[in-house]
């Protein structure tokens, strides 16, 4: 192999591992699909009305927001340290309020109750999405 042929593979080389991308940007990018995929949960449980909720549909969707939140946290130790605060607190912030949607629904006894305190949790989980992961910078 000539020296030229030699230089060239390194070139090649040098330029094939530099276009990968980073941990730090492989986790942004976890981030905000994982953020993308709970508004779009959060908003279907939004949509969901008496005729067209099921308790399995209800289920599907926080495992999902579960799911997320678990990725999200996977993510954030490979974040810069601004961008890991701010992920952090939003997670903590959100989680905190799913955990709370979650047992007051379960403790629910009557049907009509169990709806009307759905309808109210997800108004909460709505907001809380709003003032916590949407303002997660994903640009």
């Amino acid at each position: 192999m000539s020296f030229a042929t030699t230089v060239l593979l390194a070139v090649a080389l040098l330029l094939a591992v530099g276009c990968g991308e980073s941990k730090e940007d492989k986790a942004k990018k976890q981030v905000c699909n994982a953020r993308s995929d709970l508004q779009k949960q959060v908003n279907e449980l939004s949509n969901l009305t008496l005729a067209t909720a099921t308790s399995e549909g209800v289920k599907n969707n926080i495992k999902a927001i579960q799911n997320d939140l678990k990725q999200i946290k996977d993510a954030q130790g490979d974040l810069n340290s601004e961008r890991k605060a701010q992920v952090q607190q939003a997670t903590q912030q959100f989680e905190s309020q799913v955990k709370s949607i979650v047992q007051s629904v379960a403790s629910t006894k009557s049907l009509s109750g169990a709806a009307s305190q759905l309808q109210s949790a997800v108004k909460q989980l709505a907001n809380s999405y709003k003032q916590s992961l949407a303002k997660v910078d994903c640009s």
